[in-house]
């Protein structure tokens, strides 16, 4: 496929965003206490109906509020571009030939083939929900973009973790997503010669979502019960983030997206020049 000499890729400013809280401590404490027992797996929960625990079976150990971050990425792209195909023409048995465009052609077992040029143009969105610790895609993320957000910064998340919050750092950069989204894009393309090409990233935003977790103890083992801050989902077998207690996301990470993208390499695509430029004017958008 030949790309032409120019892709254009604009890429938004990143940004961060915390989803509103719906839920204290103490009322997602007492939401979690009521999974206790089944967090210490299907013997527990069997021994519960027999007899049912004591509550000072149960000992609270450790407890915290953590934000959990996922990206949401949308972009809309434009490709203008070329090929060429055979079409088949079937004919009635009694057919011969035939004459198109004033020139003849003899039909082969009752077709013909025509040889055409097609001129294409696609015009695709995307919008693509990362977990941003594993860096693949989380489409149930999505979901959460309905509640209220508030704009952050690093002195702002900094705040945030001084009142005792976990603050737990992507392990997936903005450029590994931008570089996801931008690979499905370029690897559907089937053309001869590419006449356009514009990728307008509009969205490469970092979200951060709340999440309760409680660790209990009962007979010398430990159980976690997590708690959706947003949702309030109760679920069993999480975990908890001591070890990121007080640490604050370096904004300098997601600041890479456009200088790792001058260098990307697709596989199966030959680019002949990859222009990156923040051209996109930074808004909030709401789903």
């Amino acid at each position: 496929m030949n790309t032409g000499d120019v892709m254009d890729v604009q890429l938004a400013e990143e940004r961060m965003f915390v989803l509103n809280d719906k839920f204290t401590m103490d009322h997602a404490e007492g939401r979690a206490a009521t999974k206790r027992v089944d967090a210490f797996g299907t013997m527990a929960k069997v021994a519960g109906f027999l007899s049912k625990p004591k509550e000072n079976e149960f000992e609270l150990v450790y407890r915290e509020r953590r934000l959990q971050p996922f990206w949401r990425v949308t972009c809309d792209a434009v490709f203008a571009y070329e090929r060429q195909r055979e079409h088949v023409l079937r004919l009635a048995p009694e057919v011969r030939e035939i004459t198109l465009f004033g020139e003849s052609r003899l039909a082969v077992s009752q077709q013909v083939l025509l040889p055409v040029m097609e001129s294409c143009r696609e015009e695709v969105q995307r919008d693509v929900t990362f977990d941003a610790i594993t860096g693949q895609t989380a489409p149930e993320l999505a979901a959460r973009l309905l509640y209220e957000t508030e704009v952050v910064d690093d002195s702002r998340l900094a705040a945030i973790a001084g009142e005792g919050t976990v603050i737990v750092p992507p392990q997936a950069s903005a450029s590994v997503v931008v570089r996801q989204v931008l690979t499905t894009l370029m690897n559907k393309i089937e053309a001869d010669r590419v006449i356009e090409e514009n990728v307008a990233f509009t969205s490469v935003d970092l979200y951060y979502r709340p999440v309760y977790a409680f660790r209990y103890r009962r007979q010398n083992k430990e159980a976690v019960v997590e708690l959706d801050g947003l949702t309030g989902d109760v679920q069993t077998g999480g975990a908890t983030f001591e070890t990121y207690l007080g640490k604050v996301l370096d904004t300098r990470f997601l600041l890479d997206a456009g200088a790792e993208a001058a260098d990307l390499l697709i596989p199966g695509v030959n680019l002949a020049r990859l222009v990156v430029g923040k051209g996109i004017e930074m808004r909030k958008r709401r789903p």
